[in-house]
């Protein structure tokens, strides 16, 4: 009787024991199972997150690229006289410019301007250009947009909501009294060369 319960014991320990080790076997391979699945998970995630950087990279720069072609259209071919005088202008790189450059592709603009408070001259466009209005102090040469539709160009200063569209480079504070400070002129805006007559 003993030796059978022994026997029954021994049996009954092994069987235990077998379905310990089962258990944990199948626990390590669940766990390797998971962490294989975890590790999969977060490649994956690198790769996707790495895909939408390049992505968005060249989203980026391609929007830089397009941004540098309408600058370089704007420095190389966007012309300004006043009056008969060719000026040099730095354009802004901004929608306003892209705007403008577009109009003078169309066609030469002539701005009838009139001289206002001593220290500017301001004609309307026409048209109006998206803006991006900023209190601004404005000096001798800069050239702004006022209200999205009058090109404002100074020869004095004054502080108000601007949009910048450039600055003539190329004439001091007297030349450019002298180009604007004496009587209403005519700017044109072309694109390309010459000023047409």
């Amino acid at each position: 009787m003993r030796m059978r319960l022994k026997h029954w014991m021994f049996l009954l320990i092994g069987i235990v024991l077998v379905f310990s080790l089962a258990a944990c076997g199948t626990g390590q391979q669940t766990e390797s199972n998971t962490t294989n699945d975890s590790v999969e998970t977060q490649e994956s995630s690198e790769q996707s997150n790495t895909t939408n950087h390049a992505t968005d990279s060249i989203s980026e720069s391609e929007k830089t690229e397009a941004s540098d072609e309408t600058q370089n259209d704007a420095e190389e071919y966007m012309h300004l006289f006043i009056g008969d005088t060719e000026v040099s202008v730095a354009w802004e790189d901004n929608e306003s410019v892209s705007a403008l450059l577009d109009l003078a592709k169309a066609g030469p603009l002539i701005i009838e301007m009139s001289m206002y408070g001593g220290f500017e001259q301001v004609g309307s466009l026409g048209s109006s250009l998206p803006r991006n209005d900023k209190q601004t102090t404005t000096e001798s040469g800069d050239i702004v947009l006022y209200s999205g539709n009058q090109v404002v160009i100074f020869y004095g200063s004054n502080s108000w909501a601007y949009t910048r569209l450039g600055r003539i480079t190329d004439k001091t504070v007297t030349e450019m009294t002298e180009l604007l400070g004496n009587e209403n002129v005519a700017i044109t805006i072309s694109y390309g060369g010459e000023k047409d007559e």
